[in-house]
């Protein structure tokens, strides 16, 4: 009876180490994925990010490097912005918001109009230019800009889905606007 009793104990500690064993490897492994969890997230926030981020301004305007021929050394920095509605969002809503108040913001910040244009084939489409003196005050300007506690209202009050394109360039030597 007593080989029993030991045998008995000796099955249930086992069972209890088995036991405790497995909880701890159920917790390492619990943890192990919340780790790779978290290194999946903060990856995919690090690439969003930098799918996000601006890209830097191209040499435009003045001071141009010297391979680039045929402009005007007193040119401003000109930037061609189109805007494409993507379905779901209102072309309507985009123009009332530049009528209403980023016309307004732009020129808070300093940023010359140069016009805006609707392409008569493309109705969902936006085009504007915009100039300023170099591509250091456009990027001064659009940080301004984007931290204008006025644009970030205006833009959660009135978003509109667009797909931005946007291309700098320098006014030609022969060019009446510069």
């Amino acid at each position: 009876m007593a080989s029993v009793s030991i045998t008995s104990r000796l099955r249930q500690c086992w069972c209890r180490i088995s036991l405790l064993r497995g909880q701890l490897m159920e917790k390492r492994l619990a943890l192990a994925g919340f780790g790779l969890a978290v290194i999946i997230l903060s990856l995919t926030i690090g690439v969003a990010a930098a799918q996000n981020a601006p890209a830097p301004t191209p040499p435009c305007g003045p001071n141009l490097p010297a391979d680039i021929k045929n402009v005007a050394k007193d040119s401003r920095c000109f930037e061609l912005r189109t805007y494409t509605v993507r379905e779901g969002s209102s072309i309507d809503l985009l123009h009332k918001r530049f009528r209403e108040r980023t016309t307004a913001l732009f020129k808070k910040h300093g940023m010359t109009i140069i016009g805006y244009w609707q392409p008569v084939a493309k109705p969902n489409t936006l085009i504007y230019i915009l100039a300023y003196k170099d591509a250091a005050a456009r990027d001064a300007a659009w940080s301004a800009f984007g931290a204008d506690p006025d644009w970030v209202k205006t833009r959660n009050e009135m978003q509109v889905n667009v797909q931005v394109d946007n291309v700098f360039m320098s006014a030609t030597d022969y060019s009446p606007t510069r």
